[in-house]
């Protein structure tokens, strides 16, 4: 992946696999991602409560689509609704480089070791340490990284490899289907198969 500068843009930015599901549907079958925004502007497409709010998923998604090779397209629509989730989920990673390094460093870390859950303190952690890394991170608010950690929480749950329990959070490790391993490697995405795999 490109490695950007680390944001903390996902505090408002929700998985939106459904939208992100639209979005390939219509590059599929032909359309461009010019005339996704116009068709967005002009009838609304992701049911968005205000025209504000509209642009914003179209902005983030295709941010989201295009941080994919076009080889995940077609791939998306032919797997089961599980691997359709971890493509949206992997694209989230693709394209939000502070996230990328929380299912690396974190995620990846707990399959490794065999310890099936996230904790507050692990999120916690791993902010610490990026504040200590990066300046950027070191100016951002507890108020922000709070946000943050609930946000990613969020994203775990609704992609499927985090239950939805109150209290301990537990991991279900992906379930990887051949095509969408084969469709990483051939894409040089290593690490992203690591991260979600637990492989040193």
């Amino acid at each position: 992946m490109a490695r950007k500068e680390y944001s903390a843009g996902m505090v408002k930015l929700p998985f939106w696999f459904s939208e992100f599901k639209k979005m390939i549907s219509l590059l599929n079958s032909g359309m461009s991602l010019s005339e996704i925004k116009n068709l967005n502007l002009k009838e609304n497409i992701f049911s968005a409560p205000t025209e504000a709010r509209a642009v914003q998923i179209f902005n983030t998604v295709s941010t989201r689509v295009k941080a994919l090779d076009s080889s995940f397209y077609n791939l998306f629509e032919q797997c089961d609704i599980a691997s359709q989730k971890l493509i949206a989920l992997i694209a989230v990673m693709e394209s939000d480089t502070l996230f990328f390094d929380f299912m690396y460093e974190v995620f990846r870390e707990k399959l490794i070791i065999g310890i099936d859950e996230i904790t507050d303190s692990d999120i916690s952690v791993f902010f610490k340490d990026k504040q200590l890394q990066n300046e950027r991170v070191a100016k951002w608010t507890d108020y922000t990284l709070k946000r943050l950690g609930t946000i990613y929480r969020t994203v775990l749950m609704e992609s499927g490899i985090l239950e939805r329990t109150t209290g301990s959070r537990r991991i279900s490790k992906p379930v990887m289907d051949r095509s969408l391993e084969l469709n990483l490697k051939n894409c040089g995405m290593e690490m992203t198969l690591r991260a979600l795999t637990g492989v040193r």
